[in-house]
């Protein structure tokens, strides 16, 4: 399954983007899907994940601010980002959880102050 991210761009702090995932494939088997992201000169994160079941889980840093979410029957997942803050810039791609090694090409958030 490949997996394209979309959605990012260029918002003001405390605005929202709501980022999409396409996968080629079926998801319906993949237990858990995830957003992760990289900001420059840091090391990739874990976003969030979401399972089968829509069991979810955040980065502390997200918590009440993110909501991911699961379309099976599109293959797509989202993550509806709120109240953004200029640390949360960075690349954000989506996989499988735990990822595999490939990462495709992200989408670009940037907040500014």
């Amino acid at each position: 399954v490949q997996l394209q991210a979309s959605g990012g761009g260029l918002v003001q702090a405390g605005g929202s983007l709501r980022l999409s995932c396409a996968a080629s494939g079926s998801i319906d088997s993949v237990y858990a899907m995830g957003w992760y992201r990289q900001a420059p000169g840091k090391q990739r994160e874990l976003v969030s994940r979401i399972t089968t079941g829509a069991w979810t889980h955040y980065a502390d840093s997200v918590k009440g601010r993110f909501t991911i979410s699961r379309d099976n029957a599109k293959n797509t997942i989202h993550l509806q980002m709120n109240s953004l803050k200029p640390e949360d810039t960075a690349v954000y791609y989506c996989n499988l959880w735990p990822a595999i090694n490939d990462w495709g090409q992200g989408t670009q958030v940037t907040g500014s102050s």
